[in-house]
Order: C-alpha cells, then structure tokens, then sequence
C-alpha cells in the first residue's frame, strides 16, 4: 500500500476511536491488527480490528500505572525520557521521521520486536494532526517492508497502539504502537513461548541491538519490487 492509502487506514482508526470512545460505557478502545496465518488470520491481508472496552484491559493498564508513577516521581513522561536515551546511542533505532520513532526497545520479548512513539507527548491516535497521519502512515509501511526483506516472505505479526483511556484526563501518557512478530531466524522457524518462558519467564533469542541492526540496514523497496 502507498503512503496515502495507508493514511486513509490511519483516519478510520481515528474516526473510530473518537466515535467510540465519547461512548459513556466505554473507557477504552484498543486499536490492532494481525497479520498471517501464523497469527491466526485466514485472509492473506493483514486483518485490523477495533475493540471498545468497559474496563482497561490488563496489558495497557500495567503500562498506564507504569507511566503514572514515573510522571509522580521524575514530573516527566516516562516514553519522552525513554525517547532522549534512545536518541543518545543509536543502537535500537530502526527508522526515524518527522514525528515518529521506530525501535527495538530494551526490554523485547520477541525476536524482532518493533515499537512505534511519537516524538512530540500525544496521548492518543485523536490528537495526530494531519502532517502526524502522514508520518505515521510511512512509518508503517516501511516497518512492514524491512519485515517482508528481512526473509523475504509475507511476515506475520500482530500490531496495535496503546493510546490513553477515555474516562478523562491523562497527561501521563503517551501514544505507542507495538509490533509482535513470531518469526526467529527464518521463514519457518517461529519462536514460542514453552517450558521456562511460560513457568518462569520470557527469554530473548537475540539482542535488542542485533535485532534493531538487522531491520535498520534492510532496502526500504519491497523485495518483491526488486526482483
């Protein structure tokens, strides 16, 4: 998909999370897609859902009293600093635009895990502007093309944002995106979460840094177009 085709996808998602979350009963509206047959989707397109919550689900809330505690003990955002150390050293960088960042962060659990932050402290995908869209749109995209070079096969996964409740105010947060592919160290070899990782705890496979350096080098042509 091209840039703006993509946008358009990127303003559905807004449209949606804005319409559903001024519901009263709703205080969370979780925004996702998943990507292959390996992730339990049967068309070859990736397969975004929208999903309105009358609680938070558990996952953003470990994050939002994460961020919460962070703002109460350092009076700043917590993804903001992440953002300034990722920026001194370079190593878990994948791609840098006007308003995006795309790394490996330190602490993944899969093997090339990616997270989208935007630069500037947006809580939520309502408050992108239209030059942010666009941003976030090729953002995307080139995530998901350095994942199909990177063994050149359709590359499953499963992607959502992570955006503030809307049950009110939260300066804390700050908009995000994760990408959870499965793949190790093929097309056919997947990683999975069995014996220690599921009784003790998840293990890396690789380094955050080998990860991000794999991805950062690839074309950003699709590797279809090359051939």
């Amino acid at each position: 998909m091209a840039v703006d085709q993509t946008k358009d996808v990127v303003d559905v998602w807004i449209q949606e999370s804005a319409t559903l979350g001024a519901l009263p009963e709703i205080n969370y509206v979780q925004v996702f897609e998943n990507r292959g047959e390996i992730m339990g989707c049967s068309n070859p397109h990736p397969h975004g859902q929208i999903w309105a919550n009358g609680t938070i689900p558990n996952e953003p809330l470990k994050e939002q009293r994460a961020q919460q505690l962070y703002l109460k003990q350092h009076g700043t955002c917590l993804l903001c600093a992440y953002l300034r150390t990722e920026a001194e050293t370079q190593l878990r960088a994948v791609h840098e635009n006007d308003h995006f960042v795309a790394l490996v962060p330190f602490w993944a659990i899969w093997p090339f895990e990616v997270m989208i932050i935007s630069k500037a402290h947006l809580s939520a995908l309502s408050a992108l502007d239209e030059s942010q869209r666009v941003s976030l749109a090729e953002m995307l995209r080139l995530v998901t093309i350095r994942y199909d070079n990177l063994f050149e096969t359709s590359f499953p996964y499963s992607m959502g944002f992570h955006q503030a409740p809307t049950d009110g105010s939260h300066p804390e947060w700050h908009l995000h995106a994760h990408f959870y592919p499965p793949l190790l160290r093929s097309a056919t070899v997947r990683k999975f979460m069995v014996g220690y990782e599921l009784l003790a705890g998840p293990q890396r496979d690789l380094t955050a840094e080998t990860a991000a350096a794999a991805l950062r080098n690839l074309p950003t042509t699709h590797y279809l177009d090359r051939t």
